[in-house]
């Protein structure tokens, strides 16, 4: 009989949690910097020489980040039975179930496609313009395209948009989170394996409330507040750069740890106790 989300088990955690999963995954990080880095640009380096593929990068670039995926989860894997996460483990998921885990990258090309197009009903259609361009062109004029772009993205319409994308996403995301690691780790099915992941999301809808708040705290908040803090106390372009030499990194940090946590959080939710070995 073929397993069903229903038969894979999981634990409910109270909101702190989230926070906890954050403060693990960064503590992984910290002992391998050099090592988590190089396997990020390796990931996004991929995604951007398959997206430079005449015709078909477009469409294979998100398709294939979950099985992209697969590397950061095999590194940490690794890295907690006591190995070094290495850049060669970015390819495991092509070694791994990779027929269940192509769907999910159809999943989230589609998911994402409709909370992008949704945004229209609210504001009509700009921020798909700024997005995909009918204002100026960045080729023609980089600082009428990028004044352009800011002021579309001030408008309240917009912003209120934005916000009504991301609530449709949303369960592409919440089906997307563990939904990699149950194939590869539980040998789940792809749509199993999403209904899985967004029932054990929601089942711990405290925990994954506090997660995403500390994804736009430490995300967005933290590096958006020194760039802004910068540009008031420093005169340009010195701000611009002293910023980017500060953020930039930063940020790399804060992403290489929420790649790390997706296997930190699965292994706390699915295998809650269990030890490694």
């Amino acid at each position: 009989m073929a397993t069903t989300a229903h038969d894979i088990g999981y634990t409910r955690y109270e909101g702190r949690r989230g926070i906890l999963w954050l403060r693990e995954s960064y503590g992984m990080f910290a002992r391998y910097r050099r090592a988590w880095i190089m396997l990020l640009l390796a990931y996004y380096a991929t995604l951007l020489l398959v997206q430079a593929l005449p015709w078909v990068g477009a469409v294979v670039a998100p398709l294939i980040k979950p099985v992209l995926s697969v590397g950061f989860l095999a590194a940490a894997w690794t890295q907690e039975r006591g190995g070094k996460p290495a850049m060669s483990m970015l390819w495991r998921g092509f070694r791994a179930n990779l027929r269940a885990l192509l769907p999910l990258g159809f999943v989230f090309v589609v998911g994402i496609s409709i909370a992008l197009t949704a945004t229209a009903l609210v504001d009509g259609g700009q921020l798909l313009d700024a997005l995909y361009g009918t204002g100026p062109s960045a080729d023609d004029d980089p600082d009428a395209a990028t004044r352009a772009f800011v002021t579309t993205l001030q408008s309240p319409r917009v912003m209120a948009a934005i916000v009504f994308g991301a609530l449709c996403a949303l369960p592409t995301l919440l089906a997307l989170w563990w939904a990699p690691a149950l194939v590869v780790f539980q040998d789940a099915g792809p749509f199993t394996a999403l209904r899985a992941s967004i029932r054990a999301a929601i089942g711990n809808w405290r925990a994954t409330l506090r997660y995403a708040v500390g994804i736009v705290v430490f995300g967005v908040v933290i590096p958006t507040s020194i760039s802004a803090m910068l540009a008031l106390v420093l005169p340009p372009p010195i701000n611009a750069t002293l910023a980017a030499l500060i953020v930039l990194p930063y940020v790399a940090f804060f992403v290489a740890t929420l790649h790390i946590c997706d296997y930190v959080s699965y292994r706390d939710v699915f295998h809650a106790g269990e030890k490694a070995t």
